[in-house]
């Protein structure tokens, strides 16, 4: 019945597992739902597509929000809303730091609250930060995957596509990686007491260096090196779920 739905992603208001793995592309969503026992498609409605399934007996939620935090904070809000508790966001993102390869993961610390959205719900004082379990969680998980990974803070950007202006306004800052999505997601769960983190792929150098000097685009998330880290981001995140689960109690 439609009063049982929720109204902007169409997932059920209860039911849903507790542990959620969500990512932008929806082909993203069914590639990390296909290494869970017994995967099902639960909805999939606009950009949010949604299974439910299982990790090494943890129940848990893989579901895409597309791209850009502005729609992105609209599945967090209705997930949150449904009964999850526990989030991890596994994406893309562009290295910001010398040592960063394509491949490797960044698991974040803290973001950069540059979405394009969050400062319209709150003062820009308030942080976007990961819980210490996930960050802790997603660090175990990545090291006994044996996938190359670094910490940091990623820097949330509304924009993907260089422009007027210079993207160097954090020059010095230390900035690991830059991204799209996830300070939206570190806001949300923070104002509802709920445990949130993320871990991402390198896939390029940061946005204002992806065109060549004709103004052409150069990026190229396609390549082997990429796939390889989506790869093992899709089991470290969910191993991190459980370990959130199982061992961190969240």
């Amino acid at each position: 019945m439609t009063q049982d739905l929720l109204p902007v992603t169409r997932i059920p208001r209860t039911g849903l597992p507790a542990h959620a793995v969500v990512v932008g592309d929806p082909a993203r969503a069914a590639a990390v739902a296909a290494l869970l026992d017994g995967a099902e498609e639960v909805s999939y409605h606009r950009e949010y597509r949604v299974f439910s399934g299982s990790w090494k007996g943890v129940p848990v939620v893989v579901a895409s929000h597309g791209v850009g935090a502005p729609g992105a904070i609209l599945l967090f809000q209705e997930l949150a809303d449904a009964g999850v508790r526990a989030f991890v966001r596994f994406g893309t993102a562009g290295a910001m730091k010398a040592g960063i390869g394509d491949g490797d993961l960044v698991i974040a610390e803290a973001a950069v609250r540059d979405d394009g959205v969050t400062h319209q719900l709150l003062p820009p004082e308030y942080p976007a930060v990961a819980a210490p379990e996930a960050v802790f969680a997603l660090q175990r998980a990545a090291r006994e995957a044996g996938a190359p990974h670094h910490r940091g803070i990623v820097w949330t950007r509304a924009a993907f596509q260089p422009g007027l202006l210079p993207l160097f306004s954090y020059e010095g800052a230390g900035l690991a990686a830059i991204e799209m999505e996830l300070s939206a997601l570190l806001v949300t769960a923070s104002l509802r007491g709920l445990f949130a983190g993320g871990v991402l792929v390198v896939d390029g150098a940061n946005a204002d260096e992806l065109v060549d000097e004709g103004g052409a685009s150069v990026y190229d998330p396609h390549r082997e090196v990429v796939a390889a880290g989506v790869e093992r981001g899709a089991v470290v995140s969910l191993e991190a779920l459980r370990l959130l689960a199982e061992e961190y109690e969240a």
